[in-house]
């Protein structure tokens, strides 16, 4: 669905929007599968909510890319060269490198391929957008070299990022998974669409601001749905966790030497050589 609505709307506004999907499967499996949704998940919900409108007010204006060849003139450009250039060392560094030592301790390796591949799937996908509308105007983009690159571009991104996706959720429990995911796979797809269509150069700082803000909130929201959605926390139980008290056992004040001092002039030693003491103070 999130690849269909890239030709529709900005990758800035199609991506973080994606959280709302989240938001829909806890709310109906909480009534359909009878899970628990607590008080911190409905907060997160609201959350979602709210970012997401934030988003779509400030929404920045996507510059049009209408043909193949205006799309090759996008990432022929030398700001986008280099940035996908240093996306492909890094994924490759930690492919080789990185993943077979560090990738079963460490949750950020398989989720940080994940979402570098996503730069060039998502750039790929709104290329294909283009060559599909042509085909629908009688064009003949079959033709086009282009479009047999972002396709076997879109192929490959899609099957390392199933397979380092799946190698995540198998090693890591998915409530961790899924927000650190979320938040870094939409922090580099819209650095991607900044980097390449632009799409904020048009935007006043107000909006930025807004965008901003919106992503952050629903980042927000994400993690509230996922890490404390094991924790039994309604308003019924509310007053009791906050009347609560944590019993902390009072410290002994007791003089070291004095204690130490009786314990020696009360203690019977069978053997007659000398004794050494260490007062720690």
């Amino acid at each position: 669905m999130n690849f269909a609505a890239y030709a529709f709307a900005p990758a800035t506004v199609v991506t973080p929007l994606g959280a709302l999907s989240v938001l829909i499967s806890a709310i109906l499996s909480s009534y359909l599968l009878q899970e628990c949704l607590n008080l911190l998940g409905k907060l997160g919900c609201v959350l979602c909510i709210l970012g997401s409108t934030v988003m779509v007010i400030h929404a920045p204006q996507e510059e049009k890319v209408k043909t193949l060849e205006e799309m090759a003139q996008k990432l022929k450009d030398p700001g986008f060269l280099v940035f996908a250039c240093l996306l492909l060392m890094a994924v490759l560094l930690l492919i080789f490198y990185t993943a077979p030592r560090h990738g079963h301790a460490n949750v950020l390796v398989y989720i940080a391929i994940c979402s570098l591949i996503g730069a060039f799937s998502v750039s790929s996908v709104k290329g294909i957008d283009i060559a599909i509308r042509g085909c629908f105007d009688n064009l003949p983009v079959y033709r086009h070299p282009l479009t047999w690159i972002l396709i076997l571009s879109l192929l490959a991104s899609i099957i390392t990022q199933v397979n380092y996706l799946n190698k995540s959720l198998d090693t890591f429990n998915t409530s961790v998974v899924y927000p650190i995911y979320y938040v870094f796979f939409t922090t580099v797809v819209i650095t991607t669409s900044v980097i390449l269509f632009k799409e904020w150069y048009s935007m006043s700082a107000v909006d930025i601001v807004g965008t901003i803000a919106g992503f952050g909130t629903i980042v927000l929201g994400v993690f509230m749905l996922h890490v404390f959605k094991d924790l039994h926390f309604s308003l019924k139980n509310l007053p009791q966790a906050l009347k609560a008290q944590v019993c902390v056992t009072p410290m002994l004040k007791l003089d070291d030497k004095h204690i130490l001092i009786e314990s020696t002039d009360n203690a019977v030693f069978t053997e007659d050589r000398s004794r050494v003491f260490v007062i720690y103070g």
